[in-house]
Protein backbone atom coordinates (compact mmCIF):
# COMPACT_ATOMS: atom_id res chain seq x y z
CA UNK A 1 0.00 0.00 0.00
CA UNK A 2 1.54 3.22 -1.38
CA UNK A 3 0.89 6.39 0.53
CA UNK A 4 2.01 9.50 -0.82
CA UNK A 5 2.11 12.80 0.79
CA UNK A 6 2.41 16.17 -1.26
CA UNK A 7 4.72 19.18 0.16
CA UNK A 8 4.95 22.69 -0.79
CA UNK A 9 6.46 25.74 -0.03
CA UNK A 10 5.01 26.75 3.46
CA UNK A 11 3.26 24.04 4.18
CA UNK A 12 2.59 23.51 7.71
CA UNK A 13 4.43 21.51 9.49
CA UNK A 14 2.48 19.11 11.41
CA UNK A 15 0.36 18.25 8.85
CA UNK A 16 2.57 16.51 6.85
CA UNK A 17 4.60 15.25 9.67
CA UNK A 18 1.91 14.12 11.65
CA UNK A 19 0.41 11.90 9.21
CA UNK A 20 3.65 10.39 8.21
CA UNK A 21 4.56 9.53 11.88
CA UNK A 22 1.11 7.73 12.12
CA UNK A 23 1.55 5.55 9.12
CA UNK A 24 5.01 4.49 9.90
CA UNK A 25 4.55 3.83 13.44
CA UNK A 26 1.46 1.62 12.48
CA UNK A 27 3.95 -0.38 10.05
CA UNK A 28 5.68 -1.81 14.14
CA UNK A 29 2.51 -3.79 14.28
CA UNK A 30 2.04 -5.74 10.74
CA UNK A 31 3.36 -7.88 9.07
CA UNK A 32 6.35 -6.93 6.52
CA UNK A 33 4.06 -7.63 3.41
CA UNK A 34 1.15 -5.46 5.38
CA UNK A 35 3.26 -2.60 5.58
CA UNK A 36 2.57 0.75 4.21
CA UNK A 37 5.10 2.37 1.79
CA UNK A 38 4.88 6.23 2.63
CA UNK A 39 6.75 9.38 0.64
CA UNK A 40 6.80 12.67 0.67
CA UNK A 41 6.26 14.37 -3.02
CA UNK A 42 6.86 18.04 -4.45
CA UNK A 43 6.97 19.39 -7.53
CA UNK A 44 10.80 18.51 -7.58
CA UNK A 45 13.14 17.01 -5.52
CA UNK A 46 14.53 19.86 -4.81
CA UNK A 47 14.98 20.86 -1.11
CA UNK A 48 11.21 22.40 0.44
CA UNK A 49 10.97 25.11 2.52
CA UNK A 50 8.34 24.26 5.23
CA UNK A 51 6.42 27.09 7.31
CA UNK A 52 9.14 27.86 10.10
CA UNK A 53 11.60 27.21 7.76
CA UNK A 54 11.84 23.56 8.40
CA UNK A 55 13.91 22.27 4.83
CA UNK A 56 12.76 19.22 3.78
CA UNK A 57 13.68 16.59 0.78
CA UNK A 58 11.22 15.01 -1.24
CA UNK A 59 11.35 11.21 -2.19
CA UNK A 60 9.25 11.90 -5.66
CA UNK A 61 8.28 14.98 -7.64
CA UNK A 62 4.93 14.83 -8.53
CA UNK A 63 5.95 14.40 -12.34
CA UNK A 64 7.72 10.96 -12.01
CA UNK A 65 6.20 8.43 -8.95
CA UNK A 66 5.19 5.33 -8.42
CA UNK A 67 1.24 4.48 -8.25
CA UNK A 68 -0.31 6.17 -4.69
CA UNK A 69 -3.16 4.16 -3.49
CA UNK A 70 -3.54 6.89 -1.09
CA UNK A 71 -2.74 10.85 -1.20
CA UNK A 72 -2.79 13.29 1.67
CA UNK A 73 -2.72 17.03 1.04
CA UNK A 74 -1.66 18.79 3.62
CA UNK A 75 -2.37 22.56 4.75
CA UNK A 76 0.16 25.68 5.22
CA UNK A 77 -0.14 28.82 3.28
CA UNK A 78 -2.42 27.94 0.36
CA UNK A 79 -3.45 30.64 -1.17
CA UNK A 80 -0.52 30.46 -3.61
CA UNK A 81 -0.66 26.31 -4.08
CA UNK A 82 -4.08 27.33 -5.71
CA UNK A 83 -2.78 28.98 -8.20
CA UNK A 84 0.10 26.62 -8.97
CA UNK A 85 -1.65 24.69 -11.97
CA UNK A 86 0.97 22.05 -12.40
CA UNK A 87 0.24 20.76 -8.78
CA UNK A 88 -3.70 21.56 -8.76
CA UNK A 89 -3.72 19.31 -12.18
CA UNK A 90 -1.86 16.76 -10.40
CA UNK A 91 -3.71 16.55 -7.36
CA UNK A 92 -6.76 15.73 -9.64
CA UNK A 93 -4.99 13.23 -11.82
CA UNK A 94 -3.73 11.23 -8.69
CA UNK A 95 -6.94 11.67 -7.04
CA UNK A 96 -8.78 9.55 -9.91
CA UNK A 97 -6.53 6.70 -9.74
CA UNK A 98 -6.04 6.72 -5.49
CA UNK A 99 -8.21 4.71 -3.66
CA UNK A 100 -8.44 7.21 -0.62
CA UNK A 101 -7.42 10.76 -0.49
CA UNK A 102 -7.12 13.06 2.26
CA UNK A 103 -6.63 16.61 3.24
CA UNK A 104 -5.28 17.86 6.75
CA UNK A 105 -5.84 21.81 7.45
CA UNK A 106 -6.17 23.72 4.71
CA UNK A 107 -5.49 21.29 2.28
CA UNK A 108 -9.19 20.80 1.78
CA UNK A 109 -8.86 24.25 -0.10
CA UNK A 110 -6.69 22.67 -2.86
CA UNK A 111 -8.84 19.43 -3.00
CA UNK A 112 -11.46 21.89 -3.66
CA UNK A 113 -9.79 23.58 -6.22
CA UNK A 114 -8.53 20.53 -8.20
CA UNK A 115 -12.40 19.06 -8.25
CA UNK A 116 -11.48 16.45 -5.65
CA UNK A 117 -13.90 17.17 -3.63
CA UNK A 118 -17.37 18.62 -4.84
CA UNK A 119 -20.96 18.65 -2.99
CA UNK A 120 -19.16 16.63 -0.52
CA UNK A 121 -19.13 17.28 3.67
CA UNK A 122 -16.15 18.31 4.66
CA UNK A 123 -14.08 20.11 7.06
CA UNK A 124 -10.79 22.26 7.91
CA UNK A 125 -9.05 24.28 10.18
CA UNK A 126 -11.69 26.33 12.22
CA UNK A 127 -9.79 29.99 11.46
CA UNK A 128 -10.86 28.85 7.55
CA UNK A 129 -14.27 27.06 7.72
CA UNK A 130 -16.13 29.72 6.33
CA UNK A 131 -13.89 30.69 3.80
CA UNK A 132 -14.02 27.30 2.09
CA UNK A 133 -17.71 27.31 2.61
CA UNK A 134 -18.16 30.40 0.27
CA UNK A 135 -14.99 29.83 -1.98
CA UNK A 136 -16.97 26.95 -2.75
CA UNK A 137 -20.69 26.73 -1.81
CA UNK A 138 -21.55 23.65 -3.25
CA UNK A 139 -19.62 21.93 -0.01
CA UNK A 140 -21.23 21.49 3.46
CA UNK A 141 -18.35 22.49 5.64
CA UNK A 142 -18.90 20.59 8.90
CA UNK A 143 -17.50 22.61 12.65
CA UNK A 144 -16.71 21.59 15.72
CA UNK A 145 -15.34 18.45 14.65
CA UNK A 146 -11.47 16.60 13.83
CA UNK A 147 -12.49 14.90 10.84
CA UNK A 148 -15.27 13.68 8.72
CA UNK A 149 -14.61 10.58 6.14
CA UNK A 150 -16.83 10.35 3.65
CA UNK A 151 -15.49 6.38 2.39
CA UNK A 152 -12.88 7.59 -0.32
CA UNK A 153 -12.13 10.91 0.86
CA UNK A 154 -11.79 12.00 4.32
CA UNK A 155 -10.87 15.66 4.91
CA UNK A 156 -9.66 16.72 8.62
CA UNK A 157 -9.19 20.13 11.52
CA UNK A 158 -6.55 21.98 11.32
CA UNK A 159 -2.84 21.12 12.55
CA UNK A 160 -2.85 18.60 14.83
CA UNK A 161 -6.39 17.05 13.86
CA UNK A 162 -4.67 15.23 10.93
CA UNK A 163 -3.25 12.66 13.48
CA UNK A 164 -6.64 11.90 14.63
CA UNK A 165 -7.66 11.49 10.65
CA UNK A 166 -4.30 9.52 10.04
CA UNK A 167 -4.95 6.94 13.12
CA UNK A 168 -9.04 6.95 11.15
CA UNK A 169 -6.97 6.04 7.81
CA UNK A 170 -4.56 3.31 9.95
CA UNK A 171 -7.91 2.05 11.34
CA UNK A 172 -9.45 1.70 8.10
CA UNK A 173 -6.49 0.28 5.83
CA UNK A 174 -5.45 -1.82 8.92
CA UNK A 175 -7.74 -2.15 11.30
CA UNK A 176 -8.43 -1.05 14.99
CA UNK A 177 -6.30 -2.68 16.77
CA UNK A 178 -3.43 -1.63 15.04
CA UNK A 179 -4.69 2.35 15.19
CA UNK A 180 -5.34 1.69 18.99
CA UNK A 181 -1.47 0.33 19.39
CA UNK A 182 -0.30 3.14 17.43
CA UNK A 183 -1.78 5.43 19.34
CA UNK A 184 -0.69 4.31 22.76
CA UNK A 185 3.01 4.09 21.22
CA UNK A 186 2.83 7.57 20.03
CA UNK A 187 1.59 8.37 23.77
CA UNK A 188 -1.08 10.17 21.95
CA UNK A 189 -4.73 11.04 23.31
CA UNK A 190 -6.51 9.54 20.00
CA UNK A 191 -9.61 11.87 19.35
CA UNK A 192 -11.95 10.21 17.79
CA UNK A 193 -15.07 12.96 17.51
CA UNK A 194 -15.13 12.38 14.10
CA UNK A 195 -18.34 12.01 11.34
CA UNK A 196 -18.50 8.78 9.34
CA UNK A 197 -20.89 9.87 6.10
CA UNK A 198 -22.85 6.32 4.39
Amino acid sequence: MNIGIYIYKDVEVLDFSGPYEVFSTANRFVSESSRLTISLLAESRSIVNARGGLKVEADYSILSHPHLDVVVVPGGVHEPEMNHNIAIDWIGRVAASASIVASVCTGAFLLAKAGVISNHTVTTHWEDQAQLQNMFPELQVMKGIRWVDCGPIITSGGISAGIDMSLRLVEKLLGREVAIKTAKQMEFDWNEQGVVMQ
